[in-house]
């Protein structure tokens, strides 16, 4: 036992340090209250630093640490959003027969027509602006409320811990998969726990019961599949990426030149033939030989990838479909580009030039400018290489993804998440760095009491100086791109063998 203690003592000592800061962070904070906020954020990822740092060979000792931090939060109720009151609301209304896409939650109030159990503190607890809008949650998501309604139909804590445990198990489907995937690529498998150990991702998704993390999930096991070759079940799991955020079909176009057709080699040559291929390709001054061929598209291949992913999208929203679900959906989700705005970059950039010349804001037309730049720019990240391998795809999603974000009126903290997993995969810190600024945005709640200004953008200015700085460093002076040496020459032989 003291052998051990002496070897474990630092990471130990780190771990009870840890799971007290994340107990007090689940069950004493107010988020009003900036300064404790920050420093207990800023103590956890110095703690997480430094546990990486003394216990980084030992990977089941931190994957033990990353779920006992989960586990502290079962019985806490979110104190940085309100948005599960909603999803309680959804799924109450799902048990109830009642279609939650028709329906806003103010309707039923104003009416004094309550439909569920706990209605009105629901509605409270949603706030005003959460419910006088339809709800925009896609049908896997609503699938998960529906849980928490049919375990916990009359306890509200009672839902949340439901929620949570399901977040909690797509946290682990993460973890497997994830290090499934880092080891087909190559990738320290050390590199998961930047995801899952990270306290950003431990406060926004198992403490505020925020669904990215259900969707990473699927993405990440989707990508997994389409990079070991089984891209019919690849085109499933990512539809149901897509059914828990829409998000992923941003990453759609991405795919275009991912099937190629596989070099054929013929039988008329013979077996040893081929085999003296196989010998030239495994030699590395011989595999420009093979990967420099030209290779064309499996168009065949390619929609029937899209039209699964189709197929099972729409299915999974056929039982909500009406034509007055796809009014309101439609509605709702145009919210977001043309109307909310809180903790963006660019677009605050635009909306203060409209401020000179117009004297007015322009959302309702830099709203519109904006989708139309990103598909542009993820169009261009379709086209711009023939080859791509499975690390060139998560490389152009992160960059897709860090664009949309870098443009949205709308950039809530738990959006980074997608972008830090993505980050694993790659070379890239500035997810990374991200997670950690963002909890700047979370002093606009300084300013709740005054009518003229909810955030400081000045404090947006420094969260935006350093994630852009960092990302400047890394694309233009760094050049963090991976080798592709040994995957080119693992994909050359995979196109031999078939």
């Amino acid at each position: 036992m003291t052998a051990f203690w002496k070897l474990y003592k630092v990471p130990l000592l780190l771990t009870f340090v840890s799971l007290f800061l994340y107990w007090f962070f689940a069950y004493d904070l107010i988020r009003t209250e900036y300064s404790q906020l920050i420093l207990l954020y800023t103590a956890l990822w110095l703690v997480f630093i430094l546990l990486l740092k003394f216990a980084k060979d030992n990977l089941k000792f931190l994957t033990v640490i990353a779920f006992l931090s989960r586990a502290i939060f079962i019985l806490a109720i979110p104190n940085l959003s309100q948005d599960f009151y909603r999803f309680i609301w959804d799924g109450r209304m799902i048990l109830e027969g009642l279609n939650p896409y028709l329906y806003t939650p103010e309707s039923f109030i104003k009416s004094e027509n309550l439909p569920i159990a706990q209605a009105q503190e629901l509605y409270t607890g949603m706030g005003t602006l959460n419910g006088s809008h339809y709800t925009n949650y896609p049908p896997i998501n609503q699938l998960c409320f529906f849980f928490a309604a049919l375990f916990s139909g009359h306890s509200i804590l009672g839902s949340a811990i439901i929620l949570r445990l399901l977040i909690i198990a797509a946290d682990f489907g993460t973890f497997f998969f994830g290090k499934k995937l880092l080891k087909k690529l190559n990738l320290p498998e050390k590199n998961i726990f930047w995801y899952l150990l990270n306290p950003f991702i431990i406060i926004e998704l198992t403490g505020n019961l925020h669904f990215e993390g259900v969707m990473i999930f699927f993405l990440i096991w989707s990508i997994y599949l389409l990079h070991i070759g089984k891209w019919k079940w690849a085109a499933v799991v990512f539809a149901l990426s897509i059914s828990v955020k829409l998000i992923p079909i941003l990453f759609l176009p991405l795919f275009f030149y991912y099937f190629k057709k596989p070099i054929i080699i013929s039988s008329k040559v013979g077996k040893s033939h081929n085999n003296e291929i196989l010998k030239r390709v495994q030699n590395d001054d011989d595999i420009q030989i093979i990967s420099s061929q030209k290779t064309s598209i499996h168009f065949k291949k390619l929609i029937a990838f899209y039209a699964i992913i189709g197929i099972v999208t729409a299915l999974l929203f056929a039982p909500f479909f009406s034509s007055q679900f796809i009014n309101n959906y439609s509605q709702t989700v145009a919210l977001w580009f043309n109307n909310f705005e809180f903790n963006a970059s660019i677009y605050y950039l635009a909306r203060e030039i409209g401020y000179w010349f117009r004297g007015y804001n322009e959302i309702a037309v830099i709203g519109k400018i904006l989708p139309v730049l990103v598909f542009l720019f993820v169009m261009g990240l379709a086209f711009f290489r023939r080859k791509k391998d499975s690390q060139l795809l998560i490389r152009h999603m992160l960059f897709a993804f860090a664009i949309y974000l870098f443009l949205s009126t709308t950039v809530h903290p738990w959006y980074v998440a997608t972008l830090l997993a993505l980050g694993m995969f790659t070379n890239y810190k500035f997810p990374l760095v991200w997670s950690f600024m963002i909890i700047l945005s979370y002093l606009a709640y300084l300013n709740l009491n005054k009518a003229d200004k909810f955030e400081n953008l000045w404090i947006i200015a420094l969260e935006y100086i350093v994630v852009y700085g960092v990302l400047i460093w890394e694309v233009l002076f760094m050049r963090r791109f991976p080798k592709k040496k040994g995957n080119e020459k693992a994909n050359s032989i995979e196109l031999a063998k078939s």
